[in-house]
């Protein structure tokens, strides 16, 4: 029996879709509102590095949650600009990604090996995206191989 991802996965498919980022703060604000305006519709908000969640939030949990995120955005991310929240459509998000300031990598740009985001908000059950991610075994045979002494 395999435990792994199918990579049909609707989570996973739509997580490896096309999003935009709320570049600027005030685009960000103007999407908050929008999630709280729909947090109601059955939200699953995945914190990489735990468990993916098994069912949706409440509206009330959604908007705490977008309260408590925007404050440590901005707290945390010293910029003039947002740029590390990314949906899915900015106007009808049904996905968004929201990167760690303490852990962007190269979010932006082209990267073959992308950071993964610290949180998403969903319309879809989310699934264990490090594992569902992770290097082919192939991959992990050639690294373990790597530092073996022969």
């Amino acid at each position: 029996m395999t435990t792994e991802t199918p990579s049909d996965d609707p989570y996973l498919a739509a997580f490896r879709g096309s999003f935009t980022s709320a570049l600027r703060w005030p685009r960000l604000d103007a999407l908050w509102q929008v999630l709280r305006e729909r947090a109601d519709q059955g939200w699953y908000l995945y914190a990489l590095g735990e468990p993916p969640p098994v069912a949706p939030r409440g509206a009330e949990q959604i908007r705490h949650f977008i309260d408590e995120i925007d404050l440590l955005l901005k707290r945390e991310h010293d910029e003039d600009f947002c740029g590390i929240v990314y949906a899915d459509s900015l106007s009808e998000p049904r996905f968004v990604k929201i990167y760690d300031p303490n852990n962007l990598g190269v979010v932006c740009g082209f990267s073959d090996n992308p950071p993964l985001p610290g949180w998403t908000l969903s319309l879809l059950a989310p699934v264990d995206l490090p594992k569902a991610t992770a290097p082919t075994r192939g991959r992990r045979r050639w690294w373990q191989r790597l530092f073996t002494p022969h």
